[in-house]
């Protein structure tokens, strides 16, 4: 007998399909305020849709029980036709192969090598920043990420035009896929109108781009000490084979789709975060100052505490992959519930993130909830990078490039906002709409 948690009508979620495309968070906590914790929806001529925001269950799904669990066709089919069959994209065998063979290169010791690259980055990014003018700050976010993310990737293989027709592309076939996911009713049309074909021909182009870049540096003798060298070296276990250059592609763009946007928007959240909140902006610029700019990245990180704290919670309030899925494979049991094979289960780290049963004050922008002595209380029910073993693998490479980007804006400039209020647009990635900050050179 399956048991689900309460159910919304699915002409409820008919009638408000205009307001959903464009935002589906305030429906979500609409929900979770009706009806606790988790809920299902009961779309015709298909199984259950259900939502959870409990730590519980989404520790069963991603951690203790996460073998039964995959990826949706969202994920696994929608996506890999724009970005190719990648960690983010793939499932079973074949994900656990490259998470395997990928892995190593995003060690602590590896990062190292990677943050005087990165470093580097964000200080000629932020040289040229328009001041005294208020400003969307997003888009110097999103440059600065970009940047930071192909001379990682790349270190300089590339020329700067080539780069930015990369980005490009990118960021179009990023909200073209929205609208595919968002709209399913309109599939139809975006194939007979030749919609599909074109960014289909812009995939080719960005994948051409991407190989072009791979030949050069399988032809070249030199050490970079980016992250292409190091999947260029990485080997499988079972046969000491490389990946092709196909391979290769899909998990290039992948960093690059899941690698940059994903930082842009949590460092705009965070640079406006800190700017509302005096007291915060003076701790945070008290710990920078004491900080001697000579030293080496490695151990300025080591110094950063109370930025890595800030950049911690705005990742709470604002988790830039916040929501994922997961498709019960078999059918399961979890507090209380019985739910059927096929069953599609959509996790809000948005929600779990501002849920009061394990937040106090949950809206309010608090860094000292990650202090050392505090940060045991989090652990169960913080996941701004998701949970078990399809934790994102970049976790350490962005906190290392957003403390560093923090450190050196605020280093040279001073910020300052007139917002009080943070609009958001839940795209696949949760993107702040319209930050402005005011940038102005520090004298002292």
């Amino acid at each position: 007998m399956y048991k689900y948690p309460n159910t919304i009508p699915f002409l409820k979620l008919l009638l408000k399909s205009a307001s959903l495309t464009r935002n589906p968070i305030p429906f979500h906590k609409d929900g979770f305020n009706k009806h606790g914790d988790s809920f299902a929806i009961a779309p015709p001529f298909s199984k259950k849709v259900l939502l959870t925001r409990d730590a519980e269950i989404i520790k069963h799904l991603l951690r203790k029980n996460h073998r039964n669990y995959h990826k949706s066709k969202i994920q696994t089919k929608f996506l890999s036709k724009y970005v190719g069959k990648g960690l983010l994209t793939s499932s079973g065998d074949y994900w656990l192969k490259q998470r395997r063979l990928i892995q190593p290169a995003f060690h602590r010791e590896k990062l190292q090598k990677l943050v005087a690259i990165m470093e580097g980055t964000i200080d000629a990014q932020i040289e040229n920043i328009p001041e005294n003018k208020t400003i969307d700050s997003y888009q110097i976010m999103n440059e600065l990420a970009f940047h930071v993310v192909a001379k990682s990737l790349f270190n300089y293989s590339s020329d700067e035009n080539t780069m930015h027709r990369l980005q490009e592309i990118i960021e179009t076939l990023q909200d073209f896929i929205i609208r595919e996911i968002r709209q399913p009713h309109k599939k139809w049309w975006y194939q007979i109108s030749g919609l599909v074909k074109k960014h289909m021909v812009l995939v080719k182009e960005s994948r051409d781009i991407i190989n072009k870049v791979i030949d050069e540096r399988r032809a070249s003798k030199g050490e970079h000490d980016d992250l292409l060298d190091m999947l260029l070296k990485a080997k499988y276990e079972d046969d000491g084979t490389s990946m092709t250059n196909e391979q290769l592609i899909d998990e290039i763009l992948i960093f690059f789709v899941a690698g940059h946007e994903t930082s842009a928007n949590a460092l705009t959240f965070t640079f406006q975060l800190i700017a509302q909140h005096p007291e915060i902006y003076k701790k945070v610029t008290a710990e920078i100052d004491a900080i001697d700019d000579s030293l080496p990245p490695m151990e300025k990180l080591a110094k950063l505490n109370y930025v890595k704290n800030c950049v911690e919670e705005s990742m709470r309030l604002y988790p830039p992959a916040w929501i994922t899925d997961r498709v019960a494979i078999e059918d399961d049991s979890f507090a209380g519930f019985n739910i059927e094979k096929g069953t599609m289960i959509g996790i809000s780290f948005y929600e779990l993130h501002r849920n009061s049963a394990y937040w106090e004050n949950p809206n309010d922008f608090v860094p000292e909830r990650f202090s050392d002595e505090n940060r045991k209380k989090t652990a169960g029910h913080y996941f701004p990078f998701g949970a078990g073993p399809r934790m994102c693998i970049g976790n350490g490479f962005a906190l290392y490039e957003m403390m560093l980007t923090v450190y050196a804006m605020l280093k040279k400039y001073h910020i300052e906002t007139n917002q009080n209020t943070i609009e958001i647009g839940p795209l696949i990635t949760l993107k702040p709409i319209n930050l402005r900050l005011k940038f102005n050179k520090r004298t002292a």
